[in-house]
């Protein structure tokens, strides 16, 4: 019989803490018996959110702080080894966990996770990397927010991230492309069109030129490359119109006629509903370190975190990480 899959979990993170983390992580284990999981959080805390019996297949870690989410990255790096943000991340870097997955404040995790777990080598800084919803199969999207400047040469090594990271999702032959103003040639920084150049050159995935922001969710390229300024207005503003969307709908199908077609249409309704839900997508990689560390939304609910639970569990099974590794070594 193989070894589980080790996944440890921030329970203390995220705007809810272990009101959603705690029956997450039991509904997670329950469906997935070859995982384990490691709960980090105050344990009067997380005992008090068990309304029903735990799995054998998780264990919980008693932690005696955490990282708000208002903290200054830098004074919650200082804060030091209590937290139970430090100790998920230091299970990884200790090999004690496979992945992990926190829905802490952002900048923190990012400067912890530096801080103990490293960079892979060839990779100047990580890149939240997250799966967009397409019309059909697989696009990725990085950075999403790590990282408000990159150079070119930081654009190619995340091209090169997601290539592998598109592979690790099915994808055979990864086609890549920069985000821009246009489509044209000359369009964009002097920074986007340099890392243009160095994109066609590279040999780990296809090369597909620019893209504009509309063409995101048309599934024609599986990597989208961009800086975290950019990428992360792109995400936000896409939340925001996938829930004015569903809002909109079922606003229209409570009242008048849509009351009555109402029942004919529900399985339409529950279709439109989980493929606009922002939820189903939840969970972004911090792609470029050196160990698997999934950032969960800090709003998200319960069966969001489930699906970054998900998320973590693939990515460790794939084993990821290493072949990023190989993959920035060999460039």
């Amino acid at each position: 019989m193989s070894e589980p899959i080790r996944l440890a979990v921030d329970a203390m993170s995220g705007d809810f803490g272990p009101r959603v983390a705690i029956p997450a992580a039991i509904e997670f284990a329950r469906t997935s018996p070859d995982a384990h999981l490691l709960l980090f959080g105050e344990r009067t805390a997380m005992e008090r959110e068990l309304h029903t019996s735990v799995p054998s297949n998780i264990d919980f870690i008693d932690t005696s702080a955490a990282v708000a989410m208002d903290a200054d990255p830098r004074q919650a790096l200082r804060q030091g080894s209590d937290t139970s943000m430090w100790q998920t991340l230091l299970a990884v870097a200790d090999k004690r966990a496979d992945a992990c997955v926190s829905a802490g404040n952002t900048g923190a995790l990012m400067l912890i996770s530096r801080r103990l777990i490293g960079m892979l080598a060839g990779v100047e800084v990580p890149a939240i990397c997250k799966a967009m919803p397409v019309r059909s199969g697989v696009t990725l999207m990085l950075d999403l927010g790590a990282n408000v400047h990159c150079s070119s040469a930081q654009l190619l090594q995340f091209a090169k991230m997601g290539g592998v990271l598109a592979r690790a999702s099915g994808v055979v032959a990864p086609k890549a492309a920069l985000l821009n103003i246009g489509t044209e040639a000359g369009k964009g920084t002097a920074i986007i069109r340099e890392a243009a150049k160095l994109l066609a050159q590279a040999e780990d995935f296809e090369y597909a030129g620019f893209v504009e922001a509309d063409a995101i969710y048309s599934g024609h390229v599986h990597v989208i490359v961009c800086d975290g300024f950019s990428g992360n207005i792109a995400l936000k503003a896409s939340e925001g119109v996938a829930r004015l969307i569903a809002g909109r709908i079922e606003e229209s199908f409570t009242s008048g006629f849509g009351r009555l077609a109402a029942p004919l249409m529900w399985p339409l309704i529950r279709r439109w509903r989980a493929e606009l839900n922002p939820d189903a997508y939840n969970g972004a990689i911090l792609a470029g370190l050196a160990g698997a560390v999934i950032k969960s939304h800090g709003g998200a609910s319960t069966m969001a975190t489930v699906h970054a639970l998900h998320l973590a569990y693939e990515q460790a099974r794939f084993k990821s990480t290493e072949k990023m590794a190989r993959a920035m070594s060999a460039a």
